[in-house]
């Protein structure tokens, strides 16, 4: 009998991967034929993906449901990463195939991210790096500086990251509150934190409102103009989870007129951003998609997802599905 293959799908410009797989390959060569295919943008799925026992996926490529019906050997659908939106899981459930996700390889990484936009927001680093090097000494933005102990942190989202964001907003000094439908009760009084019972509350109480929650059905173009104009007058908004949750062009036109008194933006609506009067938004601080960047997080997904993809071609049960 051939042996399983196992499939690693990059896209061609991604360079978080190597050629060689170098930590996939000693975790999977045992039982499987691996090969990794690098996928030109908008390029059809290639006849060596389709036959594969285990797929492992990185951001970009979209499994959908004419992709999925054409697997007739997959046993799973691994997404190196956190979010899953680029696989259409209900069919891939019809199909009976799991798709599973890393969903913790990233969480202090990202927790970490949030913070550092938050603070440098609320500490105004980048207007006082560019004064001090301007040779200026005159700490022009004094008044946009607060104190931490005196402001509240509003978590929208409270799973692991979300959860690992607040704990770290708490060490601060912030009042943390959340808001999460999804998370049994109780769960504030382990952490230490408040419940808030709405969005709508969470937003009219926070002076930072930060972003961890997936993007789903439920949650894409969450945060518009309608919940923008519920944030305080001077408050700020920190995105880390998915561009598509939060509705760019409402943002930008509250930072243009001062109603929000910043953001911090690792990921954005249809990214990276598109113009030059974008990019020039006042009191805007983006990333690049990077908070989940670390060395050592990145070998931690590839490790967890090559162990996934390993179980699948054995025949042996998976973790982390979420469909």
């Amino acid at each position: 009998m051939s042996r399983p293959s196992v499939v690693i799908l990059c896209p061609r410009e991604f360079r978080f991967t190597d050629h060689e797989a170098a930590v996939e390959r000693p975790l999977v060569t045992d039982v499987a034929d691996l090969k990794t295919v690098w996928l030109d943008a908008n390029a059809p799925i290639p006849p060596e993906v389709l036959e594969a026992h285990a797929l492992i996926l990185w951001h970009g490529p979209l499994i959908t449901a004419e992709v999925i019906a054409r697997m007739k050997h997959c046993r799973a659908i691994i997404r190196n990463g956190v979010g899953f939106d680029t696989v259409d899981i209900a069919a891939a459930a019809k199909a009976g195939i799991p798709v599973c996700n890393v969903p913790d390889y990233g969480t202090e990484e990202v927790a970490d991210h949030a913070l550092a936009l938050t603070l440098a927001l609320y500490r105004q680093l980048f207007p006082l790096d560019r004064e001090a090097k301007q040779l200026g000494w005159r700490i022009n933005v004094a008044p946009k500086m607060r104190r931490l102990r005196t402001q509240i942190f509003g978590v929208v989202g409270l799973g692991r990251i979300g959860t690992a964001a607040a704990l770290r907003a708490k060490a601060f000094g912030f009042r943390v509150i959340f808001f999460d439908p999804y998370v049994p009760a109780g769960t504030h009084k382990a952490i230490g934190i408040e419940r808030v019972n709405s969005l709508e509350e969470l937003l009219q109480s926070s002076d930072t409102v930060s972003i961890h929650c997936p993007l789903s059905h439920e949650t894409r173009a969450m945060i518009g103009e309608k919940e923008i104009a519920q944030m305080k007058p001077g408050a700020f908004l920190v995105n880390t989870a998915r561009g598509d949750i939060v509705e760019k062009a409402p943002v930008f036109a509250a930072l243009h007129r001062g109603h929000l008194a910043g953001a911090g933006l690792d990921v954005v609506e249809n990214e990276p951003l598109r113009t030059a009067q974008e990019a020039a938004t006042p009191n805007l601080i983006v990333t690049c998609h990077a908070a989940f960047c670390s060395p050592e997080g990145m070998v931690e997904m590839r490790t967890t997802s090559a162990k996934i993809a390993r179980a699948a071609v054995t025949c042996q049960p998976v973790w982390n599905r979420v469909n």
